[in-house]
């Protein structure tokens, strides 16, 4: 057990007042009741913070609590736009009745839809630089660092709760949004209302993906800060780290599926084209003319034919018979969601590695 001094063995933590308590009630009822009341006490005290962790808590409890409190405030937002949204589509009559005959008074709910995902895709960044990038940095600008180094307590315990105890706060608010998100969600989920599943709005604020996200922006804020040792400095850059993850992720991130290819019907060359169909809530990566040879061709081909050859004219002399849709399904989404993370995970892991092997050298 370290022998590091916490404030919470100066009995304002109410140590010192229980066991003046129990004292109390030995004297008053005799040995043998005393006894039993004080076991009483320690089996129905309720745990509490101490050592490393205490002081960890006490020393970031104001980001901590604001993070709790907006991560209860925005729940209930959530829970509330649900609310509003389900007795419209019971009124409505969904799933009866398609809400694509009623995408002008659905749109407000919508609109709802993209002032939430405006905040919780910059959850990452504004974690990143408010937890992340100032968690070690304060400590080593303030010599807080050097102070925990003259004490019993290791390096790598003191890195470890700091590390530990701000991902934990970070996980339960992110894991917390991510599941009533998606919650909020389900229910027109598989309904073509003009919400892009591949957009960052969704794909960034539901499953794993916003844990992901911010558990790397915030890692990679403990490392600048631990490079840069000075607080102010270490946020800004921050800032800029976590900006260009999110824009590098966002054009990555439609890589992780599965293309798959459907053709029409072949058709003689300068007959209309019947393009095909693909599922309603399908990401649609590309669409192609199809040559009687197979070559795919740029559907603006024969947009610029002149007046007096004509678009038919013009496509059968191209030999276009047909045409080639690449999408993506809905279906993938979760798998690709997972995957990603995966991958976002394994970088953080590999920053917090890096700090405890490297970053600890520099914690003084």
């Amino acid at each position: 057990m370290s022998t590091f001094t916490s404030p919470s063995t100066d009995g304002k933590d109410g140590t010192t007042n229980r066991t003046m308590n129990g004292t109390m009630n030995a004297t008053k009822t005799g040995p043998g009741h005393g006894a039993r009341s004080a076991t009483t006490t320690e089996a129905t005290r309720r745990p509490r913070l101490s050592g490393m962790t205490w002081l960890v808590w006490h020393q970031h409890r104001a980001a901590f609590w604001t993070i709790i409190a907006a991560t209860v405030l925005c729940v209930a937002w959530i829970v509330y736009q649900r609310g509003q949204m389900m007795d419209f589509l019971d009124g409505y009559g969904f799933p009866a009745k398609n809400l694509d005959d009623a995408e002008r008074e659905f749109q407000p709910y919508v609109d709802a839809f993209h002032s939430v995902t405006t905040g919780l895709t910059a959850i990452p960044v504004i974690l990143g630089v408010l937890i992340g990038a100032p968690l070690l940095a304060g400590d080593l600008e303030n010599g807080t660092a050097k102070l925990i180094a003259a004490q019993s307590v290791s390096r790598n315990r003191w890195l470890a709760t700091k590390l530990g105890l701000a991902g934990l706060v970070v996980t339960v608010s992110t894991v917390t949004l991510s599941a009533v998100f998606a919650w909020w969600w389900s229910p027109i989920k598989s309904e073509n209302t003009g919400i892009d599943w591949t957009s960052s709005d969704f794909f960034n604020t539901t499953g794993p993906v916003p844990v992901a996200l911010t558990l790397l922006s915030v890692s990679g804020g403990v490392l600048i800060g631990v490079v840069l040792r000075r607080t102010l400095v270490a946020m800004v850059v921050t800032l800029g780290f976590t900006v260009a993850l999110q824009m590098v992720w966002g054009h990555f991130a439609i890589s992780l599926g599965n293309i798959v290819t459907v053709t029409s019907k072949p058709v003689s060359p300068g007959t209309v084209i019947t393009f095909p169909e693909v599922p309603r809530t399908a990401y649609l990566a590309d669409t192609s003319y199809l040559t009687g040879s197979g070559k795919l061709v740029d559907l603006n081909t024969c947009a610029d034919a002149p007046a007096e050859q004509g678009i038919e004219l013009c496509m059968k002399k191209a030999d276009i018979v047909g045409a080639s849709m690449d999408y993506i399904p809905m279906s993938q989404m979760s798998g690709m969601q997972w995957f990603g993370a995966s991958i976002l995970f394994a970088l953080t892991a590999g920053v917090v590695a890096f700090l405890f092997f490297w970053g600890r050298k520099r914690l003084v």
